[in-house]
C-alpha cells in the first residue's frame, strides 16, 4: 500500500516514511505526523528542490506544500553528556539501516518505502505484535533522554499489554543510576512529563521511572510512599474545563506535598508558571476540604486564588471540588456569589476610606460568606 501521492520533488530520491507514524500505522493507532528519512541525498540537492532547511544540529528539511520533515539519513556517536551530547554525521553514504541503528526502540526502528514495503532491520513488527518495548542496541544507554521517553510509549500503550523487555528496563536502571540523567536539560524533563501526563495511562509513567530507579532523581519529592496517593488523586481529574488535562493531572499529582516540596519540584523542573501556579490553587482546595467550612477558611481560600481579579480560578478550583466532594459544591458557589455581592462602592458612601475601607470590605465578605455557609 502506498503511503504518499506522486511527488515530483521526490523524483529521484530514496525516501521512506519512519518512526511513530509507521509504528501506529501497524498498531492502528491514529497518525498524527510524517516524518520522512532521504537516504543518499545532500542538503544542496534538498534545496534545490524547493525543500526549507530548519535542522541546526543536522539536515532536516520542511516540505514547501506539506510542512512534513524530511531528514537527510545520519548515524551519532556519543561524544558528551545528556541528550545533546552527540556528534551527528549525515552524508549520502549512511545507509537506510545505519540511520535505523541510532534509533531507541525495535518498534521506532521500521521504515516504509513511497510503495509501502517495510524495512525492520530489528525484528519491531515482532516486538509490535508481542507487545515489547525493547532496546535495539547498548547505545540506547547513551541518551538519558530514551529513560523517560520508553516510560511515556509505555504509558501510552499500557491498554495495548505492553512490557518493557527486561533488558530493556536493566538499561534505564542502569542510566538512572549512573548519573546521566542529572544531565538533561530540565525543559525536555517537563517536555517528555507534560506529554506523558496527556497519554492514556499517565500512571504508569512514574510507576514505570520508580521501577528503573528515575523517580528519585527528578522527583525524589514523588519517590516512595508519596506515589501512591499522588497516583490516587491524579486519577480524578475535572473533565469539564479550559486547562489542559496533562496541567490538572500534574496538580493533582503533587496535591498532597508539602508547600515546599511543591515549590521544589517546580523549580527544579523549570514549571511553566500556570502550570505550577494550577499546583498551588488545587493544594489550597485540598487543605480546604479537610475541615468544616466556615466563613474564615472560605474567604481565605477566595482572597488566595486572587478570586477578586481572576474570577476564572475560583471557576476552576470550584469545578475541582463538584470531583472531589461534590455535596460541598453548592455551599461553596453560594458563598462565593455572596462574597462577590459584597459592594465596595456601598462600603465608601457609608464613609469608609483606605486602610478602614479594606479591613470593612473583608469583614462584610467574611459576614456574608458565614450566611452563605449557614
Amino acid at each position: 500500500m502506498k503511503v504518499m501521492q506522486s511527488d515530483s520533488r521526490l523524483a529521484g530520491l530514496n525516501v521512506y516514511r519512519v518512526g511513530g507514524a509507521v509504528r501506529d500505522a501497524l498498531l492502528g493507532w491514529p497518525v498524527v505526523d510524517n516524518d520522512w528519512v532521504v537516504v543518499g541525498a545532500t542538503p544542496d540537492a534538498m534545496r534545490k528542490r524547493g525543500f526549507k532547511p530548519v535542522g541546526r544540529d543536522f539536515p532536516v528539511f520542511l516540505h514547501p506544500e506539506t510542512a512534513e520533515e524530511y531528514a537527510l539519513a545520519r548515524t551519532e556517536r556519543k561524544s558528551g553528556h545528556g541528550y545533546s551530547g552527540f556528534e551527528v554525521h549525515a552524508s549520502p553514504d549512511v545507509t537506510l539501516e545505519e540511520d535505523l541503528l541510532r534509533r531507541d526502540l525495535t518498534i521506532n526502528a521500521i521504515a516504509q518505502s513511497v510503495n509501502g514495503e517495510l524495512t525492520d532491520p530489528f525484528n519491531g513488527r515482532r516486538d509490535i505484535e508481542q507487545r515489547l518495548l525493547r532496546h535495539i542496541s547498548p547505545a540506547f544507554s547513551e541518551d538519558p533522554l530514551r529513560v523517560l521517553r520508553t516510560a511515556r510509549f509505555l504509558a501510552r500503550y499500557a491498554s495495548l499489554g505492553f512490557t518493557i523487555a527486561p533488558d530493556t528496563l536493566a538499561l534505564m536502571r542502569d542510566v538512572s543510576q549512573n548519573g546521566e540523567l542529572e544531565h538533561l536539560a530540565a525543559e525536555r524533563v517537563w517536555v517528555e512529563t507534560e506529554k506523558a501526563l496527556g497519554e492514556p495511562s499517565p500512571d504508569v509513567y512514574f510507576t514505570t521511572l520508580e521501577r528503573c530507579d528515575a523517580l528519585r532523581v527528578w522527583w525524589p519529592e514523588l519517590a516512595g510512599e508519596a506515589l501512591a496517593p499522588g497516583l490516587a488523586a491524579m486519577a480524578q481529574t475535572p473533565e469539564k474545563s479550559a486547562l489542559a488535562a496533562a496541567h490538572w493531572r500534574y496538580a493533582q499529582l503533587v496535591s498532597a506535598l508539602s508547600e515546599s516540596q511543591r515549590d521544589a519540584l517546580a523549580t527544579r523542573l523549570k514549571l511553566p508558571n500556570a502550570v505550577a501556579q494550577l499546583a498551588r490553587h488545587t493544594a489550597l482546595t485540598h487543605s480546604l476540604l479537610t475541615a468544616p467550612l466556615d466563613g474564615t477558611s472560605v474567604l481565605r481560600w477566595l482572597e488566595r486564588l486572587d478570586g477578586w481579579r481572576k474570577p476564572e480560578q475560583v471557576e476552576e478550583q470550584l469545578a475541582l471540588v463538584t470531583l472531589l466532594a461534590g455535596e460541598q459544591v453548592g455551599r461553596l458557589e453560594s458563598a462565593w456569589q455572596a462574597a462577590r455581592e459584597v459592594s465596595p462602592q456601598v462600603l465608601i458612601a457609608e464613609g469608609y476610606q483606605g486602610a478602614a475601607l479594606g479591613g470593612a470590605l473583608r469583614e462584610r465578605r467574611e459576614q456574608a460568606i458565614a450566611v452563605a455557609l449557614a
